[in-house]
């Protein structure tokens, strides 16, 4: 999604100025963190997984990981991330920083 499409969306919602443009990266948990001073565990990641034929979304806590073992309890099957290379064509989005 670009900045303009999630600026659109959040007008909707009158959230368009939460919207933070930084000078520094954010494209990982730790740069993100660091560019607006707070914890890792502050920030909120996405992790995009699939689910048979269909991509998920799971938001967690920066520091988080997912727990193997609970997701199949939660979905009936193993985690499988979506590949790097295919997030964005997958969920619109590429990885690294919002």
């Amino acid at each position: 999604m670009s900045l303009a499409k999630a600026r659109e969306h959040l007008a909707k919602y009158g959230l368009e100025g939460k919207i933070m443009e930084l000078s520094t990266s954010s494209a990982s948990v730790v740069e993100a963190a660091n560019a607006i001073g707070c914890k890792e565990r502050e920030i909120v990641k996405t992790l995009s997984f699939m689910l048979g034929e269909n991509p998920i979304l799971i938001a967690v806590a920066g520091d988080y990981k997912i727990n193997n073992a609970k997701f199949k309890e939660a979905f009936g099957t193993k985690a499988k991330m979506i590949p790097f290379e295919e997030v964005e064509s997958r969920i619109g989005h590429a990885v690294g920083g919002v």
